[in-house]
């Protein structure tokens, strides 16, 4: 059955949608990708939308400095969706102030069809880390098949920045950029091979002559491989490289001579251009009781890409990991690296970096668990171009030990489950010539119990921290402590209440000694999934208890109260049509003549 609507809503309705394609072409409308194999299957028409209003009070006998006393805010979200596509507005009033947000313009439409996808507006495309990491703004095609795969991109990388020079704060120019690249690959899982070439350059006309002295246009040719194969899931070997051919002024003199001028048709050797590399290979191993992995990366000084937002460089690291798991039950893991810089050796000094880790775990069917890790780093200084003075040579080491164990009992009456934690972290200067004013060393621990009452359906938590850190002649501690319980109401558990207690002591050495303990409450009720309302109130008594002072006792009050509502709502939907189904005497007439239609034909067919 047809659904007839009357003249004045059809009239309403184009009206709506001719407002949205206006809106789309006047660069008001975000478009996302959609696949146009969904595009027949969405539903023409959708408005659905939210409006809410946030609430909350505030005073505090200590002043008004820290929060407004009374802070309202209403707001309105409307989406509009035609055919699987988005355009959200928003509009907010909060104490005084009015805001209005429209989907601005970035245009992205991603087409797809079987194994090819196009892209038209911003839009990305994977390629190596090395090479590319940032959006672009143009048109691409994507083909992925099984085992074949290879994408094309053109677009603008960046836009330009072009504020005047005379300007009392004018931004920093930079010029406008655009990019092509191209990758193909073969294969999948264990064995693949993936090429990338990107070519990245300035336009030098997108900015204003002023800054053309001091802002040069650049331009970068970019080559990479990424490669993996494995031998019987035992060994496994990835590598990922790229080279970068650079140029910090594409106006600078070109080289005229030798192999320079080999690729001039994609890319012009100058003589403020260089090539650097980068890379990393990892090799692993798998057996049955042991798994590790060694890796090795480098980037050389000054790698650059222009399709990158920034790559660090100059650097090499060299690390390893081991894994095991014995009896079922116990997990065993360790990795150790390490990483320096200054490669080029210009530096006046060379950082090293080494990391160390070891984790073991224990878990039981009965529900107890229990792990323990050490974490450990390690900064050291070495000559460089100039000499290290020893007086302030940096060799700081920072370890961490911690260690976690929880159980668990589900019962038909009664939930038990209780966690303990301990950990402690040491800061330390190795400088001989140190005499300890940055050494630091803190202590924590924690515990919580949460017992459930089915019967009740309710829950309740005991949790307890304290934390102690020590440094040169100084001694902070804090001890905290909460109770907290909690309730689902009604047959669909839609009203749902907790309250938590809780209690806090902070002392620093020779300053002050503090005090504060907290009550908060808090509901939410929701209504058929579209009306929210939730309330939160939170009380809170605090002071300076130290009696060296002045002032002693619980004299300072917060109060805090809060409400929300959100309604969530569909103002509109148009449903696309359904095709009618074949009729009862159709359908028995394809039933009856099924084996007919099956049989192999006799004799010639007509």
């Amino acid at each position: 059955m047809r659904t007839t609507f009357p003249h004045s809503v059809v009239i309403y309705l184009k009206r709506i949608a001719v407002t949205a394609v206006l809106v789309a072409l006047c660069g008001l409308a975000a478009l996302h990708a959609q696949d146009i194999s969904q595009i027949g299957k969405s539903d023409p028409l959708i408005i659905s939308g939210s409006i809410g209003t946030n609430n909350t009070y505030y005073h505090s006998s200590a002043g008004a400095g820290y929060a407004s006393p009374l802070s309202n805010s209403v707001f309105a979200n409307i989406n509009v969706n035609i055919y699987g596509f988005s355009f959200p507005f928003a509009v907010c009033y909060s104490n005084n102030n009015m805001s209005f947000s429209y989907p601005q313009f970035s245009f992205n439409i991603a087409p797809k069809y079987k194994y090819f996808t196009a892209h038209f507006g911003r839009s990305t495309i994977p390629f190596s880390n090395y090479i590319m990491n940032m959006s672009f703004n143009g048109v691409g095609l994507e083909y992925n098949g099984p085992k074949f795969r290879t994408a094309a991109f053109y677009g603008i990388l960046r836009k330009a920045i072009n504020d005047n020079p005379e300007d009392p704060n004018p931004r920093t120019a930079q010029y406008e950029r655009v990019g092509w690249g191209f990758s193909t690959g073969y294969g999948n899982g264990g064995h693949s091979i993936d090429i990338y070439l990107l070519r990245a350059y300035d336009r030098p006309s997108t900015i204003d002559e002023a800054w053309r002295e001091s802002v040069r246009p650049q331009e970068n040719l970019l080559v990479g491989i990424k490669a993996r194969t494995s031998f019987k899931k035992f060994l496994s070997l990835n590598v990922n490289a790229a080279t970068s051919a650079f140029t910090a002024d594409r106006e600078s003199p070109k080289v005229e001579v030798g192999e320079a001028t080999r690729f001039d048709k994609i890319f012009e050797a100058r003589y403020t251009s260089r090539i650097r590399f980068a890379g990393d290979a990892s090799l692993g191993f798998s057996l049955p009781f042991l798994n590790g992995s060694v890796f090795y990366k480098i980037i050389q000084p000054d790698y650059v890409s222009l399709g990158t937002y920034y790559t660090s460089n100059n650097y090499q690291s060299l690390g390893a990991t081991l894994s095991t798991r014995l009896f079922r039950r116990i997990s065993l893991s360790g990795n150790f690296s390490m990483q320096n810089d200054n490669l080029s050796k210009e530096q006046l000094y060379t950082n090293n970096g080494y990391v160390y880790s070891a984790i073991a775990s224990y878990s039981h069917s009965s529900g107890f668990s229990i792990s323990g890790m050490f974490n450990g780093y390690l900064q050291r200084q070495d000559d460089g171009a100039a000499a290290v003075n020893d007086t302030t040579r940096v060799n700081r080491e920072l370890r961490s030990f911690s260690l976690n164990s929880s159980y668990s009992r589900p019962g038909d009456t009664f939930d038990h489950s209780v966690s303990l934690s301990a950990n402690y972290t040491e800061n330390i200067d190795h400088n001989r010539f140190n005499i300890g004013l940055s050494d630091c060393k803190t202590m924590a621990l924690g515990a919580s119990y949460t017992l459930g009452v089915n019967p009740w359906e309710v829950d309740f938590g005991l949790s307890t921290s304290y934390q102690e850190t020590k440094g040169f002649n100084t001694k902070y501690s804090s001890a905290v402590g909460s109770f907290s319980t909690g309730r689902g109401f009604l047959k669909d558990k839609n009203l749902n209440v907790s309250a938590t207690v809780s209690i806090c002591y902070n002392h620093v050495k020779f300053t002050s000694k503090s005090l504060s303990m907290a009550l908060d409450l808090s509901a939410s009720y929701t209504i058929k999934q579209s009306h929210s309302f939730s309330a939160s109130a939170s009380f809170s008594k605090y002071g300076d208890v130290n009696p060296t002072q002045t002032q002693s006792g619980l004299n300072s009050t917060d109060i805090r109260l809060s409400l929300n509502y959100v309604y969530t709502f569909s103002l509109f939907h148009l449903k696309k049509k359904q095709s009618e189904k074949p009729k009862n005497s159709q359908l028995a007439y394809q039933t009856q003549n099924k084996s007919k239609y099956n049989s192999p034909q006799v004799g010639p067919v007509r």
